[in-house]
């Protein structure tokens, strides 16, 4: 005859907790079943015969590395003044921080170079000023949450230990770069990457690292119930059962191969390359090579949890939290100017300009609209336009920097779509209605605007 016991947990924060408090507890004696629940911070114990001794219970639950005990409470905002303290400083750090960078030119990098038929070499370049750059703001992000984040689970963790879940993100990277890329060489233009689904992704994304950002810094500890993690069947799937660290590694390589996906405007240049190579090799070292090369920025990020010390650790996750933060609102908001773009959000609000009005940026030469424009590594210049509608225009972009962001452009109004090669880049359209027609790099990070009127 069967009988149950109930045991309440503290300390599980997962369902990696789970599968190692279950493993534990099965090796006693006349165990049937177990059932560990880390939201009811409790384990269901199944078993025949004898009942198993307490002593034998707890030691088996403390061998997985936890203890016997219900939980106390979380309340919505901490009560420790320190928290707040920490948090204050850290926000002056990163703002301090920031002007410096942009100071001095460090928020943003570009190559000036021709990507027409580039060398290995300088896809490794390219990959390498990517990590430094802008796609630090959503790579860099996830990976510095996740590292941070496992530090704050695995404390006794060591150097090298704290460094792994890192190595694993950045390993999902290049294996999913290189298999997409060989895909996008040997398949060209069939496989295209929406602007739509680019934004649904970095949406998903962007809110994932603002919740990781928020319990972070600690400041809710309620928010700590939320657990981004993989269904426990999936991880058994994997063959994680006797690591709980494990578990991170894996939802770190996942991550890490989903930002394949993600709209930058370094990687759609070298996946336009892949495309222009026809063959499932050659892209798959194209892009391949890229990753590597992003790895040491992405890496110096991640890297930083791996040299926490003592008491200087919870100052480190005020500062990483808040930076893991303003990772995520950076990309919502960027994720916004998509959708602006893609579903008219954005209001008409210059279709009142009247006829006898004209833009100096405007050239009308046998009844065609010349419009010029520079795109550098700070985005577009000019970048408002009035244009009337009817007449033909003939969109000049000198690019400049044909490796940034700002290279991979899109009007979505008109389903326009180009990545910027060096020199001069023309596009033609007519406008057939007044109003707005804005248009952005594939990121949302820079805009711009065709004011159309009668």
């Amino acid at each position: 005859m069967s009988h149950i016991i109930s045991v309440p947990i503290k300390g599980m924060h997962c369902r990696s907790c789970e599968i190692l408090v279950e493993e534990e507890l099965k090796e006693l004696k006349n165990i049937e079943k177990v059932e560990v629940n880390h939201k009811q911070g409790q384990a269901i114990i199944h078993y025949t015969g004898n009942t198993p001794s307490d002593e034998e219970v707890k030691s088996a639950i403390v061998k997985a590395g936890y203890s016997v005990g219900v939980a106390d409470e979380l309340t919505i905002f901490s009560r420790d003044k320190n928290e707040y303290k920490n948090l204050g400083l850290a926000f002056l750090f990163l703002t301090i921080l920031y002007l410096l960078l942009d100071r001095f030119g460090l928020t943003s990098f570009s190559l000036a170079s021709d990507l027409g038929k580039p060398s290995l070499g300088f896809i490794l370049l390219v990959g390498l000023v990517a990590g430094f750059s802008t796609c630090m703001a959503l790579v860099g992000g996830l990976s510095l949450g996740l590292s941070t984040k496992f530090l704050k689970s695995h404390p006794e963790a060591g150097a090298a230990q704290r460094f792994r879940p890192h190595l694993y993100f950045i390993l999902g990277r290049i294996v999913s770069y290189a298999f997409f890329g060989g895909l996008l060489g040997a398949l060209g233009t069939l496989i295209k990457i929406s602007s739509t689904a680019n934004g649904i992704i970095t949406t998903i994304l962007g809110f994932v690292m603002i919740v990781m950002g928020l319990q972070i810094i600690n400041i809710f500890p309620r928010l700590n119930n939320i657990k981004l993690t993989l269904p426990k069947g999936i991880a058994r799937a994997f063959g994680i059962s006797r690591s709980g660290k494990e578990y991170s590694h894996t939802n770190s390589m996942i991550l890490g191969a989903i930002t394949f996906f993600l709209p930058c405007g370094f990687t759609q240049a070298m996946q336009l390359y892949a495309v222009t190579t026809g063959s499932f090799v050659s892209g798959a070292i194209v892009l391949g090579l890229f990753a590597i090369g992003s790895a040491p920025g992405l890496l110096s990020i991640g890297g930083l949890t791996s040299l926490v010390r003592g008491n200087f650790k919870e100052w480190f996750f005020k500062v990483a939290g808040l930076a893991v933060i303003f990772f995520g609102l950076f990309n919502l908001n960027n994720c916004y100017t998509l959708a602006s773009l893609q579903f008219g959000i954005a209001s008409d609000k210059n279709t009142s300009q009247t006829q006898e009005v004209n833009d100096p940026n405007v050239l009308l030469q046998n009844g065609v609209q010349i419009v010029h424009m520079i795109e550098s590594r700070r985005g577009y210049s000019p970048n408002k336009f009035l244009i009337k509608k009817g007449i033909p225009v003939k969109w000049v972009i000198d690019a400049q920097a044909p490796s940034s962001c700002a290279s991979a452009i899109i009007l979505p109004k008109l389903n326009i779509e180009r990545s910027l090669m060096a020199g001069e880049n023309i596009i033609e359209f007519t406008p057939t209605e007044s109003g707005d027609l804005p248009f952005s790099c594939s990121m949302g990070m820079y805009s711009g605007v065709f004011s159309v009127v009668e």
